[in-house]
């Protein structure tokens, strides 16, 4: 049953790729349908670019929300081209072949998938299930001792705060004042996303608003207290909606060591066995998660490390998560321990010191001080006896969880029991939510890099390129981002900074000048950094003497990039990657967290994915540059200089290349003194534009300087000049051209001698408004051995105006019409009483208005005036 429809067409264009993906996400997330929005924009950009690149249609994308999923339609308008799928519809796959890429993703991704055919267009469809939302379930507990109850303050505050169908705050209760500082009139009628903290990470976990839209959700985020700090919460969301059917949501809020105020305490049925194992040992809780998982890794590993340390009674407690290789462990939760120890950290699974003793057999420490760095985890938090048990799945080692406690001797082989009996049972759950995440992630990132690889192949311009790098790390993959580049002398240099809070890229772009750039040798691949953090420590150890020395004393402004804020900012874990093209490094690529936070596993490997296209369009942008400016400066060579300044004549000339980039092409000018009191000018066109219609334009401008400065007259000139363009073989091209010599004269006006061979002739405008041509037409250059050409004499009398343009201006065409000679005539006629330079602006303007289109040929317009006396 289809609930809703949306559906958009596409150019055949390649653009229109991205701007599907943009549809079909902005669709699913307005439907409340984010967790299938990542697969479905995936799918949709292979059909789209099977569709209007490959099939050169139009595509039609339509999107079906359906009770429990979504299809997606993508319709092109060739339904007789064969589809290169192989054997993927017999499960076959001919994985050598170029075609048929986006259906194996379609049998990879979706749920079901298929081809229609009609007479008229090709449908190809996938569908996408959405996974049940679950709802809360009501559940009591038994009567437990008081020593076994939650901690909790005296007064417990439980923040009230409703949330309206547009996620604006409604209400806001009195316990939410007290716990975060904001009166109800600061937050009422804003986002409560402005004040809430949520984790970023991409492709994983829930976004604020769609944890607002589902009917419950219940987790762990951060809160911004009216001081700026981030507050650490639990909360339980339920949607509900008022008796005129108006949906919001209320949000229950309380700190998130008082979580057990709002837990939902579901439970698992036991099997027999565990139960009365559970019972004989007078565990409070019936195993670590005590009910059904939740939706989310990082949720069920904080519950999970929470339930253990009360378990056993402990102080703290933590659970790590094992690589691929089994060598590394990683922080993924922790309780009770000092943030610096909590998430991401890695450390090996055991060493030749025997650090662990074993991560893969329970192990129990009586007192960590007889045997410094057993834990290196715990070195220093204060904690003396641990337990610690492995996770397995299959007799795979796949984590580790750990309880500890401030008492030496806490811990004997009986607890390491229970705490190994109830891992196992958890183990299980722990390495499928992992699963499910690293799938989620997978999908993300793939989701990320088609995106990110299509913005860089969009630019060719270095400092955009070194802009999109550093806006698509910030804040996705990390919280501040430096790029360096490498310099003609082959040093680092710092070309652009970016921090998620736009007030901070002062600060610690400041910071990092006065720190040594990291080393840009190749072979020290993905490391860390800690100049960063190591800087900013010292600026705020340098701060707090500061402050310790005047007593308290409010303490002088600190130099730019030295305030604590910066320091707080690049506090935490700095790695560099490498930009590598080419088999070269071309730069650096610093992501930095703030104080006490790590990047994670999946993210550094995502980071690398990106770096590695990030180099290569680095490098294009480079090289593009390099040779735009090359053949700009070659192009520069082939204009005239500054025009010369003519007693007693208004020279104006207006010039435009045809091509983006292109600074000459085969249309050109000149203007130069030949002797005293004469001056030669010249425009021309070669055929053809771009480059090598540039190369004949070089010659030719060249070749009449010379020539006429031999004392040649302009019939010799042209001829020697056709002579030299027959010589040039097969780079030879025709070449329309008018030359002129013009001798100003004291009475005023000046004398003319032109030849107009092959080009538009050029016009002549009296004071009464009259035009006329003021030569006749000769054959063009580059044809023929053998010229007759002949110079036509001619004067310009005060207040005359002498118009020469290329084809560029007199073709000028829209649809079947073609401004043409007489078309500028009329032009010209209206100009009366203008100057030079008016006169070309007009003829300019009107070129320019004859079409909607921009021109698509070389032009140049030469215009020279005798002011009258």
């Amino acid at each position: 049953m289809i609930t809703a429809r949306a559906a958009a067409t596409f150019e055949p264009v390649g653009r229109s790729v991205a701007t599907a993906r943009g549809f079909v996400r902005d669709t699913l997330q307005g439907w409340g349908l984010t967790e299938l929005s990542e697969d479905a924009v995936v799918l949709t950009s292979e059909l789209v670019t099977n569709a209007v690149v490959h099939a050169g249609t139009t595509a039609e994308v339509r999107c079906l929300r359906e009770r429990d999923g979504v299809r997606i339609e993508v319709v092109d308008r060739h339904p007789e081209r064969e589809l290169p799928i192989g054997e993927v519809g017999r499960g076959r796959p001919d994985l050598s072949s170029e075609g048929g890429r986006g259906l194996l993703l379609c049998a990879a991704l979706a749920s079901r998938w298929g081809v229609d055919y009609t007479a008229v267009d090709k449908c190809v469809w996938f569908r996408l299930d959405q996974q049940a939302v679950p709802v809360g379930t009501r559940s009591a507990g038994p009567v437990l001792p008081v020593e076994s109850l939650p901690v909790a303050d005296s007064r417990v505050r439980v923040a009230v705060v409703q949330v309206d169908s547009d996620d604006a705050v409604t209400s806001w209760n009195e316990d939410a004042r007290q716990l975060f500082g904001y009166a109800p009139e600061q937050v009422v009628g804003r986002p409560l996303g402005d004040v809430v903290a949520w984790p970023q990470t991409p492709g994983t976990g829930t976004g604020i608003a769609e944890a607002l839209a589902l009917s419950r959700w219940e987790g762990t985020y951060g809160l911004r207290d009216a001081h700026g700090r981030t507050v650490p919460v639990y909360a339980c969301h339920l949607r509900v909606r008022d008796s005129d059917g108006e949906p919001s949501t209320v949000c229950l809020i309380v700190r998130d060591e008082e979580r057990a105020v709002l837990l939902s305490p579901v439970r698992l049925p036991l099997h027999s066995g565990a139960a009365e194992a559970l019972e004989r040992s007078g565990d409070p809780l019936d195993g670590l998660i005590g009910g059904p998982p939740p939706d989310d890794l990082d949720g069920l590993l904080q519950r999970t490390v929470e339930r253990a340390r009360d378990m056993l009674g402990g102080d703290a407690a933590f659970l790590l998560l094992a690589t691929d290789d089994e060598t590394e462990l990683e922080v993924r939760a922790t309780t009770g321990l000092p943030s610096a120890r909590q998430r991401f950290a890695r450390v090996p699974v055991e060493t030749s010191n025997g650090r662990y003793g074993s991560a893969r057999m329970p192990a129990v420490h009586e007192d960590l001080a007889t045997v410094p760095g057993a834990v290196p985890l715990l070195s220093g938090t204060g904690m003396h006896a641990v337990v610690i048990v492995p996770l397995k799945v299959e007799g795979r080692l796949t984590g580790s969880l750990g309880v500890a406690s401030e008492t030496p001797g806490r811990y004997s082989n009986e607890e390491a029991l229970r705490l190994q009996f109830a891992a196992d049972r958890i183990a299980l759950a722990v390495e499928s939510a992992r699963l499910t995440e690293l799938e989620r992630l997978r999908r993300g990132s793939l989701a990320f890099l088609v995106e990110a690889s299509e913005l860089l192949a969009g630019t060719l311009d270095r400092n955009q390129t070194l802009a999109l790098m550093a806006q698509m790390t910030v804040p996705t993959l990390a919280t501040w981002c430096a790029v360096y580049t490498i310099s003609e002398f082959g040093e680092p240099v710092l070309s652009y900074v970016l921090h998620e809070d736009e007030d901070r890229i002062d600060g610690i772009k400041a910071l990092l000048k006065r720190v040594e750039p990291p080393d840009p040798d190749v072979t020290l691949g993905v490391r860390r950094w800690s100049a960063p953090a190591d800087a900013a420590h010292n600026t705020a150890l340098r701060s707090s003497l500061r402050s310790l020395a005047l007593g308290g004393l409010p303490s002088a402004p600190e130099p730019p990039g030295a305030s604590l804020s910066t320091a707080q900012a690049v506090g935490g874990e700095t790695v560099v990657l490498p930009l590598i093209a080419r088999n070269r490094v071309i730069g650096l690529l610093a992501l930095g967290k703030p104080t006490e936070e790590r990047f994670r596993q999946d993210i550094m490997e995502l980071a690398e994915d990106l770096s590695r296209r990030a180099a290569l369009a680095l490098d294009n942008a480079r090289l593009y540059s390099e040779r735009t400016a090359i053949s700009q400066s070659l192009q520069r060579s082939l204009l005239p200089p500054a025009m010369p300044s003519i007693a007693g004549v208004e020279v104006e000339v207006i010039y435009r290349a045809a091509g983006e980039g292109n600074e000459v092409g085969g249309d050109f000018y000149d203007v130069f003194p030949i002797r005293e009191g004469a001056y030669g000018f010249a425009i021309g066109d070669v055929c053809g534009t771009g480059p090598q219609a540039a190369a004949v334009t070089g010659l030719a401008r060249h070749a009449l300087r010379l020539l006429a400065r031999e004392g040649l007259g302009g019939p010799a000139v042209l001829e020697r000049l056709n002579a030299a363009i027959l010589e040039e073989g097969d780079r030879a091209r025709f070449l329309t051209l008018l030359y002129g010599e013009l001798w100003p004269q004291e009475e005023g006006g000046a004398l003319l001698r032109m030849v107009c061979a092959g080009h538009p002739l050029p016009l002549r405008l009296t004071p009464d408004g009259t035009v006329s041509p003021a030569a006749g037409p000769q054959p063009l250059l580059g044809v023929m051995d053998d010229l007759e050409l002949y110079e036509q004499t001619s004067k310009l009398d005060p207040g005359d105006v002498l118009l020469c343009v290329t084809d560029g201006v007199t073709e000028r065409r829209e649809g079947t019409r073609m401004l043409g000679d007489d078309g500028l005539a009329d032009v010209l006629s209206s100009c009366t009483g203008m100057t030079a330079g008016a006169v070309a602006a007009r003829v300019l303007r009107a070129v320019e208005r004859f079409a909607s289109d921009p021109p698509s040929d070389d032009m140049a317009i030469l215009t020279l005036r005798m002011p009258e006396l």
